[in-house]
């Protein structure tokens, strides 16, 4: 336990200063933030060293655990009520989105050549809800941490490029407030992301896309779910043919405690107070554990490395702005 505490520490002072900066420039969501110093860190003469060294394995603790702590927490921003207020019609849109985002993310990814692991975890956080999917599905799929580094600072690249992106296409495009929400809600990745990009064009906008993307939030659960049936069942196959491995668990226990925090959140029992407290431990949990994958990337080797995934992202990033336009004019044209 003892090897744990300088890297966590080192993650609670990063989350502080994200928060800290956040405070002072709302426009760049804390979690963004958390991945970006995560990164410096890890590139920086002497930081380098330090994250790489005495403070990898509590970063790496961070990047996994607290990640799943964050996750379960997630719920607490889910309300079945809100989304089914959307209307069946919106309903069946943003899962087609969804459906379609991930098909052609990963899709794409398998044209420019990136491995199968990378095109899905890719294709998860395009599609969901940006790394705290991937962290989900990695788990699920029990990915190797380090193979979620690559997807978490595409969907983090990405998801930054939308907040400066779509809020300048919104006049030239003729959006109204709430079709600019929907479309905000339906396309960007993270929760944080998301609110940072649609309330520059005012709460009305704001109100719909925070619903909208809450609702891609929710399907997280099935996906978790079907990924971990998917995977049961390759392991099942390797049994017969009289290779050992462990049967992993169908639903994980987090993605079963998110289910329960979003039935907790919909019951509306918990007070305002008690949900503010849970969406700022959420948001401490989640930027300790994105700081920690942060901490592990090196910008040289994803320089070298990354110029295929680079073009993948930007095209599933292009292609989800059209999904989910098209979706937002049906949703609220």
């Amino acid at each position: 336990m003892a090897r744990l505490v300088p890297g966590l520490l080192t993650a609670a002072a990063a989350v502080a200063a994200a928060f800290l900066v956040h405070g002072l420039l709302p426009a760049l969501p804390a979690m963004t933030l958390a991945v970006v110093l995560g990164v410096l860190a890890a590139n920086l003469p002497g930081a380098g060293g330090w994250t790489a060294g005495r403070a990898r394995p509590g970063l790496d603790f961070a990047g996994k655990h607290l990640m799943r702590g964050g996750i379960v927490l997630l719920g607490l921003k889910v309300s079945v009520m809100d989304v089914l207020g959307l209307g069946w019609l919106a309903l069946v849109l943003i899962v087609g989105v969804v459906a379609a985002s991930f098909g052609g993310t990963y899709a794409i990814s398998r044209l420019f050549r990136l491995p199968p692991v990378t095109s899905l975890l890719v294709a998860t956080g395009f599609s969901i809800c940006g790394a705290s999917a991937i962290g989900a599905i990695a788990a699920v799929r029990r990915i190797r941490h380090v193979e979620t580094v690559l997807p978490v600072a595409l969907v983090t690249l990405c998801g930054t490029l939308a907040i400066g992106v779509l809020p300048l296409l919104a006049e030239p495009l003729g959006l109204t407030a709430t079709v600019f929400g929907a479309w905000t809600g339906a396309s960007v990745h993270d929760v944080g992301q998301v609110v940072a990009t649609a309330q520059t064009a005012g709460t009305a906008a704001l109100a719909v896309a925070v619903v909208v993307k809450l609702t891609r939030v929710l399907l997280l659960a099935p996906v978790a779910a079907l990924a971990g049936a998917h995977h049961r069942n390759g392991v099942r196959a390797l049994g017969a043919e009289g290779v050992t491995a462990e049967m992993p668990p169908l639903v994980p226990l987090f993605v079963v405690g998110f289910v329960a925090m979003v039935g907790l959140r919909s019951t509306g029992w918990l007070s305002g107070g008690w949900l503010d407290l849970g969406a700022t431990l959420q948001d401490i949990l989640l930027g300790a554990a994105l700081f920690g994958l942060g901490s592990a990337v090196r910008i040289r080797t994803l320089l070298h490395t990354g110029g295929q995934a680079l073009l993948a992202a930007l095209a599933s990033w292009l292609l989800i702005a059209v999904l989910g336009l098209g979706a937002a004019f049906l949703i609220a044209g």
